[in-house]
């Protein structure tokens, strides 16, 4: 069967954000896999208007198609969800309501307050509305891992758990991946 392609995609565009650390980690754990290719997708990349807003430029629109558009290349997702006052970002919200997820699987890997945990619920059941299917294992980065990597002390790898919980998570992705890809197909 062809690999799974999965999209890793970003979740924050702030200043000194922390994304790129787990987006960076788990591309590098899914790289050692035979049965998976990925890409890192940044928002940062994507400057689009909020879902539903008037005054949107025309750049604004193009950019939403164009995130569309390469959103339909994969056949799943892993999102990187920074959990800011018990939710995601608004930007990656946005990116979801503007983006194309039906009847795709979606996985997550959080960190912030309790590893994300709070807003990887939420975006759960905003990805059942998209028609996406999630899967059971969640990656939680905690505060004192987080800390660690930000100080440059450790790397997101060196954590046993964390690989195992990629890897878990991984496994599924491709399952569904592949079991939808073939509903969809059919």
């Amino acid at each position: 069967m062809a690999k799974a392609k999965i999209g890793i995609i970003v979740g924050s565009t702030r200043i000194g954000r922390f994304a790129e650390f787990p987006a960076k980690w788990i591309a590098e754990v899914a790289g050692k896999r035979d049965d998976v290719e990925v890409e890192i997708l940044d928002l940062l990349d994507y400057p689009m208007h909020f879902f539903g807003e008037e005054r949107t430029t025309t750049t604004q629109t193009e950019t939403a198609e164009r995130w569309k558009k390469k959103l339909r290349e994969f056949d799943g997702y892993v999102v990187t969800v920074a959990e800011y006052n018990h939710g995601p970002t608004a930007v990656l919200k946005n990116a979801i309501d503007l983006g194309e997820f039906i009847q795709k699987p979606i996985g997550f890997v959080g960190y912030g307050g309790v590893g994300g945990a709070r807003a990887i619920e939420n975006l759960r059941l905003v990805f059942v509305e998209m028609s996406a299917a999630s899967v059971k294992t969640g990656v939680h980065i905690s505060f004192p891992e987080y800390l660690t990597v930000v100080k440059g002390e450790k790397k997101l790898g060196d954590y046993e758990h964390l690989n195992e919980a990629a890897n878990n998570q991984l496994d599924q992705l491709v399952w569904w991946a592949n079991a939808l890809k073939t509903a969809r197909a059919a």
